[in-house]
């Protein structure tokens, strides 16, 4: 099919020009790590790297605070832990008192739970970090993968696969590149460009429709991109308006954190396109499959009335994926008692409006494109020599059938189908 097809040949060179400027984009990206170590370094100096280590309750106690006094008495809660990991695996640990009333940082306790402590080298001291929530997500992890390739199969060990794939790059290419001062906005593109080859060949195969699903997915993210960066612009995001933003400066000097804030809008938005793209190539090719002499100004007008239903399903999945994440920060805006033009000015929410229209807006030019480039790659076939014959008559069409089965051919495109139509004749 390649050879015979030279639109097919084109969308294939185009995508393997994209792989190869990926190529070299890895390549002159590629981490040294320098960068991270002097992040971790800085990171040290400020207190921010801490030990991690598991530790289960071992005694409960409230009573009354050191400081209490009988004219403002105060309870206080005093914890013991036991190491289960680290070179002080088996010892006691007790933290300083906590103050049941104004620390809410840290839960209700019972004794047997699973805590994380945090172990700070330079003073020697431990405290609460987080509850060890490694063992229900390692059940999670497995119950997921059990749903997905139970239902999916093979595909369905080559989606995880891709997903596993998507995570290393992530954390071993995209966050070691930027620290080390690269671009972080070329950093996102590289990295997507490297996770939509990845995820959609190995998941889909190397086939005609998944290279057209590719360069539609491509083609939607290089306008997500313009637009993204046309408006990020003229907003004037300075990319510090959360508190780890604002961190980040400090332990990596050379950060660009508004080209981060843009970058990690084009990643985001990539998770969307090629659920669009997949699913939009497919269906043209059904269409074309069961219609193969449909002209193709018909197949992208029908290709894309069903797209229409997709996007309309689709349209708030970024939006709803943002504002899921940023639900506390929502009801505090709610509470501020501010006009809702004033809260939409913030940057903490203007951000997340101008990553959910752009991507949006790419995911809806992705039917479009995506359903034009299939369709110019599923041409409709030439008419067999029985569809050129012209019938006889305006009377008499022409049925292909013998002069003795001609009668029960035209009964039966005159009336209603019914079972025996379908039934086989008396003999056979």
């Amino acid at each position: 099919m390649w050879a015979r097809n030279p639109m097919l040949r084109g969308v294939l060179g185009a995508v393997m020009l994209a792989a190869v400027a990926t190529i070299v984009g890895v390549i002159a990206l590629w981490p040294s790590g320098d960068g991270r170590q002097e992040a971790i370094a800085n990171a040290d100096g400020l207190g921010l790297v801490t030990d991690r280590l598991g530790a289960s309750v071992a005694e409960v106690r409230t009573s009354r605070c050191s400081y209490s006094t009988p004219d403002d008495p105060q309870d206080c809660r005093t914890l013991t832990f036991t190491l289960t990991e680290g070179p002080n695996a088996g010892s006691p640990v007790t933290l300083p008192e906590i103050n049941v009333e104004f620390e809410r940082s840290v839960p209700d306790f019972t004794v047997g739970d699973e805590v994380i402590l945090g172990y700070e080298d330079v003073t020697d001291t431990y405290f609460y970090a987080d509850q060890d929530r490694r063992t229900s997500l390692a059940w999670l992890a497995v119950l997921f993968a059990a749903v997905v390739i139970g239902l999916s199969r093979f595909r369905g060990v080559l989606a995880l696969l891709a997903m596993a794939v998507t995570l290393v790059v992530l954390v071993v290419f995209v966050a070691p590149s930027a620290l080390d001062g690269n671009d972080p906005l070329l950093v996102a593109v590289v990295a997507a460009s490297v996770i939509a080859f990845v995820s959609l060949y190995l998941t889909h195969g190397f086939t005609p429709t998944t290279t057209v699903a590719l360069a539609g997915t491509l083609g939607a993210l290089g306008l997500t991109l313009g637009l993204s960066w046309t408006f990020f612009e003229w907003a004037q995001f300075t990319g510090l308006a959360t508190e780890e933003a604002l961190i980040l400066p400090f332990i990596a000097e050379n950060l660009d954190v508004g080209a981060l804030l843009l970058g990690g809008a084009v990643i985001g938005a990539l998770g969307a396109l090629d659920d669009v793209t997949v699913t939009q190539v497919a269906t043209v090719a059904e269409l074309r499959r069961h219609s193969p002499h449909l002209p193709t100004s018909e197949l992208v007008a029908s290709g894309i009335r069903v797209g229409r239903d997709h996007i309309a399903s689709t349209v708030n999945t970024l939006l709803l994926a943002y504002a899921g994440a940023s639900m506390p920060l929502i009801l505090l805006f709610a509470v501020s008692d501010q006009p809702f033009n004033m809260v939409a000015n913030s940057e903490l929410i203007a951000v997340e409006i101008v990553r959910t229209l752009c991507g949006s807006i790419g995911l809806v030019a992705a039917v479009p494109i995506t359903t034009a480039l299939a369709a110019a790659v599923l041409q409709p076939s030439a008419p067999d020599d029985a569809d050129r014959e012209a019938p006889k008559s305006a009377s008499e069409p022409d049925t292909g059938a013998s002069p003795e089965q001609a009668p029960k051919q035209i009964d039966s495109i005159s009336r209603e189908p019914r079972w025996e139509d379908f039934a086989p004749e008396d003999g056979q």
